[in-house]
């Protein structure tokens, strides 16, 4: 009796170290699909031709990448407590504003940073005890999310980025004065369209990995 009792309760202890692994796994999937969308300096380089963004600014290319060089930088260092642009004002809302988006920076490399390692050990066990295939549902899952808020940005992405906001921030700030806030006039709605897009695209491809691993596994069983 004492035996299966054991063994019960091994079983239960091993379910709710599956389900806290996956949801770290997951945290981790989100925040480091998230980190490296915000950091793809490429995307932006790419979209200053593609969008024509240099038409509506008289500066060269390489003086509008310097700000958003800057910009970014505000927005990733932690002890960095003060936007400055060499060539666009910033208004007090505006400041506010990317002070916000900073805070939610911030906060996606705390949780990646704090789920990376765990993830990783977790990831670990499931492959020592040949249990990669527990990964297939809930990625499955994972893989519907993308898909759901890709159509909702196909039907008005103008009504998503709205919500978007509504859901983050509990001000106006973001409707920015091009006239106080030019740097608005660099930043156009369908450069965030695109970011939102390789963000779904690289959550898709981690979760795919996951189920193509876990279903590998399950042939050799």
């Amino acid at each position: 009796m004492n035996g299966i009792f054991d063994m019960k309760t091994k079983e239960r202890s091993w379910i709710w170290f599956e389900r806290a692994g996956i949801l770290c796994l997951i945290l981790t999937i989100i925040s480091l699909a998230i980190t490296i969308t915000i950091n793809f300096r490429l995307l932006y380089v790419i979209d200053i031709d593609s969008l024509k963004i240099l038409d509506y600014m008289s500066m060269d290319k390489s003086t509008l990448l310097k700000n958003f060089d800057q910009l970014m930088a505000y927005l990733n260092n932690p002890f960095n407590h003060t936007l400055k642009l060499s060539d666009f004002p910033v208004s007090e809302s505006g400041a506010f504003h990317f002070y916000e988006v900073k805070r939610l920076f911030l906060l996606c490399y705390g949780v990646l940073a704090l789920t990376i390692i765990p993830s990783g050990i977790f990831i670990f066990r499931l492959i020592k005890t040949k249990r990669i295939w527990r990964l297939i549902r809930p990625f499955q899952w994972g893989m519907i999310i993308p898909v759901f808020f890709g159509v909702l940005m196909a039907i008005g992405f103008d009504q998503f980025f709205v919500a978007f906001h509504g859901l983050f921030f509990n001000n106006d700030d973001w409707l920015f004065d091009p006239v106080t806030d030019p740097i608005i006039n660099v930043l156009p709605e369908e450069f965030f369209m695109h970011c939102f897009i390789l963000f779904f695209v690289l959550l898709e491809l981690f979760f795919f990995i996951g189920i193509v691993a876990g279903k590998r596994e399950l042939k050799k069983l």
